[in-house]
């Protein structure tokens, strides 16, 4: 029998999220006539309601948008700015280990995790307000209605949420989610049962003291956080609590204007974001996999799955050794994504040879998820893809604001002289890499992912799958995915045994993920033949939504 002709309207915008609250926000700004920019404000502000954990205005991000106007796509770096008194030396005799899935590092008491040392001059809501100036179209304040509304009104605690509350990362090193949740006065009123445990699935939390937080940014605009009233909370909370950041620190907080990186992959053209965000890990995986015949050696089969894992260990190493703050350290991105380099290092994987990635301290085998991203496509072709997040949370709630701040300082390498080490005022360096794809100057994707140390790998692979294996975007998210982070390949639940098995007969050590959904959570929407399709991974609690 014939297939069912679709009866759906086709939608002229589409955004795309992993909480349904945020993707509701987004669409309703949709409707009401505006833009794709002003979608993903009302979003990513949404998203700091009810995803606590993930991001909020305390946070820190990477946006990335294609301006039909122009025709030019331009990456915001809001990534967090270390404290002007941070000392490159200052946790050096209490380091113990980097985490094994290559997101931050372990040091004695957990100060660059838990508490006031571990905060950082937060960069989301300077983005958001400075990309509102500039392409902006509704009113800035009537973006915040939404989230005011989920904070005054109380949301539910879903899936996802439930997950990040119990989530326990001591294999990797990480303190469980539940200390951060627990350590100020607020969280525990907020987010902790009166047992001690934290608020479960279908529970709800009620937070006026955002709400207000927030009517507070919809009428001061961004700079309350910087040199207004909320940042004379915060910084008041941060000097209680013996922390580094000062009001100078955020009143000297900017944006960061960049350009993204651009290179060909089978004849598209991918724009992701420069050092010291992700992209470059993207780019120098998708360079060195144009130089084989990927569909010959079949989708996700033992050579594969090793051909491919080894481009991201050159990656995963290069970005250790090289990538940084650009004005600390000098990241050799011509070299890095030439055609000399490219073709060496596809030489070498064809030779057999394996790129070393250790990571001082055991390994494990769990998934950080600190992080949260929103696509959106409008009617007009404006195209915005934003990744933020609080790092690891700190627990730090400044009293009566509602807001966790980051725990940014993780990221900092604690051992001197290396490319992420510790410096004052030095921007993290993060997997963060909001990516856009072109057919010459038409985009046709774009893609975003949480997830850690994993995001880069995970868009890769999604990128794969629509340019090699020419998925549909929500097929290309769902595909079982597996990750090189460290020398271990770790593989999702869904990849075949018998794949594992010849992995192991290779000489890798093959980690098999109980979850079957693994390795960071890419949402996307494709824009082939002007038609809007959207992908919402199903590890997440969110979907694609047109209007």
């Amino acid at each position: 029998m014939p297939r069912p002709p679709r009866r759906l309207p086709a939608p002229a915008a589409m955004i795309t999220a992993p909480q349904p609250e945020a993707v509701e926000a987004g669409t309703d700004v949709l409707r009401a006539g505006g833009n794709a920019l002003d979608a993903v404000i009302a979003c990513a502000l949404t998203q700091g309601v009810v995803d606590p954990m993930m991001c909020g205005l305390g946070g820190l991000g990477v946006l990335h948008v294609h301006d039909p106007r122009t025709g030019k796509q331009t990456v915001l770096d809001g990534l967090s700015v270390s404290p002007a008194a941070a000392r490159e030396d200052m946790w050096a005799a209490d380091f113990l280990r980097e985490c094994p899935d290559g997101f931050g590092h372990v040091i004695r008491g957990h100060a660059n995790e838990l508490g006031h040392e571990a905060v950082t001059a937060p960069g989301v809501l300077r983005i958001l307000g400075d990309a509102h100036a500039r392409w902006g179209r509704r009113p800035w304040a009537s973006l915040l209605d939404p989230a005011i509304g989920h904070a005054d009104g109380g949301w539910t605690v879903r899936p996802h949420v439930a997950a990040m509350f119990a989530l326990d990362e001591a294999a990797y090193g990480r303190l469980p989610y539940l200390a951060k949740l627990s350590f100020t006065e607020d969280g525990k009123r907020l987010y902790v049962r009166p047992d001690g445990a934290p608020k479960r699935l279908g529970e709800r939390v009620h937070n006026p003291d955002l709400a207000a937080t927030l009517r507070l940014v919809a009428t001061e605009g961004a700079d309350t956080l910087y040199t207004g009233e909320l940042a004379r909370r915060i910084v008041a909370e941060i000097e209680r609590g013996g922390g580094l950041l000062t009001a100078a620190d955020l009143a000297g907080y900017r944006a960061e204007e960049r350009t993204p990186i651009r290179l060909d992959y089978r004849g598209f053209t991918i724009a992701t974001p420069p050092p010291p965000a992700g992209g470059i890990m993207i780019a120098q995986i998708l360079r060195i996999l144009s130089r084989f015949d990927l569909t010959a050696l079949g989708h996700n089969t033992a050579a594969y799955v090793a051909t491919v894992a080894e481009a991201m260990k050159v990656a995963g190493r290069d970005k250790d050794r090289h990538v940084g703050d650009p004005r600390f350290v000098t990241t050799p991105l011509d070299h890095l994504l030439s055609d000399a380099y490219a073709d060496e290092r596809a030489a070498a994987i064809r030779a057999g040879e394996r790129i070393p990635l250790p990571r001082v301290g055991p390994h494990a085998n769990a998934e950080a998820k600190e992080t949260t991203t929103v696509s959106c496509v409008d009617a007009d072709g404006m195209v915005v893809s934003l990744t933020h997040t609080l790092g690891l949370p700190s627990g730090v709630i400044p009293p009566g604001t509602g807001t966790m701040l980051n725990g940014g300082m993780n990221s900092y390498d604690p051992r001197p002289g290396r490319a992420a080490s510790i410096g004052p005022g030095k921007r993290r360096f993060s997997t963060m890499s909001p990516t856009i794809v072109l057919d010459g100057a038409q985009p046709v994707a774009t893609l975003g992912a949480p997830g850690g140390a994993w995001i880069t790998v995970a868009i890769a692979q999604v990128l794969l799958n629509m340019l090699d294996w020419g998925m549909g975007v929500q097929e290309a998210i769902s595909a079982p995915r597996f990750s090189a982070t460290s020398d271990a390949i770790d593989i999702s639940n869904r990849v075949p045994r018998a794949v594992e098995r010849e992995l192991a007969g290779m000489g890798y050590e093959v980690r098999r993920s109980p979850v079957p959904y693994a390795f960071a959570g890419v949402h996307g929407i494709t824009m082939w033949d002007g038609v809007l399709e959207g992908g919402a991974d199903p590890q997440r609690d969110g979907l694609a939504a047109g209007t």
